[in-house]
């Protein structure tokens, strides 16, 4: 029997909506939850409301704002099973995923916390001998626009950092975790005695996600934008924010590489290239999408690597033993299968898998692809991988470049010397020598390069980023005016 939930959370209460949403499992696609379905009018509400809240919460002793974030983090953490039994059933994830996600949410809260123990400015020389301060101040409301795939990471991640600075919040969650991603977090705060209004959670149906976004971006009331999702969609967010001059951090796709040089320890790559590639039916912004080996030991991967690839099992969340669940909804399905299509259709080889059965996808390894090759130009954000021959570094640099994405890359390689080289000529906002592109921490910069994004989340680069700097001086030293004044 489907959930039906409270409604949405306005002003520090719930708000019923006649008006749902089907919110659907996409393990067996029953409705898991019927949700409500915001208008524009609703998201206006909400914003006026962090609106109101926000000079009360930003004057606020900053160590009081933590406190709330431990306090809310011991809730998360007593609820962590129900939560995972949760993320498993909305957002179609596998039991270790669901509590990998819960645990590494869990330390969101700390880290957040924490930031507001730094420091918040900076004492500079002036040659006038003035007390010459730059400091940093919250800026108001700020959107949330949080995603599918990792919706407790994603949405911890925008959103505590800068609630605990001082701002106030509207969440948007995606339509295919509007609970996890959303209405949870009101759940918690409010358990929690967050200050009404300090965050609010507008959920809506993908039909109505275009009004309210832009109610999010463009009201004057909003002062800056977090955004994770598709490089699609961010452009459009990032166009809509700069044309208002509103601070915008956007962490978008990926066309991730690892590279895997003659000299790397061949069981560690093997291991860093399944999980990194396969994790999460490859729906994380930096999974592994390009495979990138050196000749010398190409054979020796490949050997390794396939029947690695070949016994992770796929099925319903429900049981554990399967890895691999599904993808997120049909429209994801069928953007895999026209990636697949295309390149059997122009001579790519099937290493492994490239089985289809509704939304259930096996994991899939591809030779031979070229770049008229759609799997090469687009991200595909599936089960799926593409395995290159390189001769050298300097070509396997080239090949891992040759991409409008640079999100985040590994290096295997024994010389650490040699792989910093390597590491120094990708474009990449993020890359990992001896370990996998899936790697992210809540303390650290977190964005990439080019259509990756733009703008850090994490630890005190998130805290710069959703707050204003402003220069302040006390005049000590009398500084002169010219006599005819």
């Amino acid at each position: 029997m489907a959930r039906v939930m409270d409604g949405m959370y306005i002003g520090g209460g719930w708000t019923t909506k006649s008006e749902t949403f089907p919110d659907y499992n996409p393990s067996d696609g029953s409705i898991w939850a019927n949700v409500p379905d915001a208008s524009v009018e609703d998201t206006r509400k909400a914003i006026e409301a962090a609106h109101e809240a926000f000079p009360e919460w930003a004057a606020m002793p900053f160590n009081q704002r933590s406190h709330l974030l431990i306090k809310a983090g011991e809730i998360f953490e007593k609820r962590r099973q129900e939560i995972a039994e949760a993320v498993m059933a909305e957002g179609g994830g596998w039991f270790g995923k669901a509590m990998f996600e819960t645990g590494y949410t869990a330390e969101l809260f700390p880290a957040a916390a924490a930031a507001n123990y730094g420091s918040i400015g900076d004492v500079m020389p002036s040659e006038y001998g003035k007390l010459s301060m730059a400091v940093r101040r919250p800026m108001g409301v700020v959107s949330v626009i949080s995603p599918w795939n990792f919706p407790l990471i994603l949405t911890g991640r925008g959103m505590l950092f800068p609630l605990v600075a001082g701002n106030t919040i509207v969440l948007k969650p995606s339509e295919d975790t509007p609970y996890i991603g959303g209405l949870l977090w009101a759940e918690i705060f409010e358990e929690a005695g967050l200050p009404k209004g300090v965050l609010n959670v507008v959920t809506c149906s993908r039909e109505s996600v275009a009004a309210v976004g832009d109610e999010l971006i463009e009201n004057p009331l909003v002062k800056g934008i977090s955004f994770t999702g598709s490089t699609a969609v961010g452009r459009l967010v990032s166009a809509k924010a700069g044309a208002h001059l509103k601070k915008c951090c956007v962490e978008l796709g990926g066309k991730n590489s690892m590279i895997v040089c003659d000299d790397a320890d061949m069981e560690r790559a093997v291991q860093a290239a399944n999980f990194g590639s396969f994790m999460h039916q490859g729906q994380i912004c930096m999974s592994i999408e390009r495979l990138i080996v050196h000749e010398d030991v190409y054979d020796d991967f490949i050997e390794k690597f396939i029947p690695r690839v070949k016994k992770l099992t796929v099925g319903e969340t429900t049981q554990k033993e399967n890895i691999l669940g599904p993808v997120i909804n049909d429209r994801a399905a069928e953007r895999i299968k026209r990636h697949f299509d295309d390149a059997k259709a122009k001579g790519a080889t099937v290493l492994a898998g490239g089985d289809i059965d509704g939304r259930f996808i096996s994991p899939t390894v591809f030779a031979n692809v070229t770049p008229d090759m759609l799997m090469y130009q687009e991200e595909t954000f599936g089960p799926v991988c593409s395995i290159f021959k390189v001769s050298s570094d300097e070509e396997a640099v080239r090949l891992a470049n040759d991409s409008e994405y640079g999100l985040t890359a590994g290096v295997m390689s024994e010389d650490e010397g040699r792989a910093l080289a390597i590491v120094n000529g990708l474009d990449t906002g993020n890359c990992h020598v001896n370990c996998s592109p899936v790697n992210d921490e809540p303390h650290v910069p977190f964005g990439g390069f080019k259509a990756s994004g733009s703008g850090k989340h994490g630890g005190r680069w998130s805290m710069e980023t959703f707050t204003e700097t402003r220069w302040i001086t006390l005049d000590r030293g009398g500084r002169p005016f010219p006599p005819v004044f």
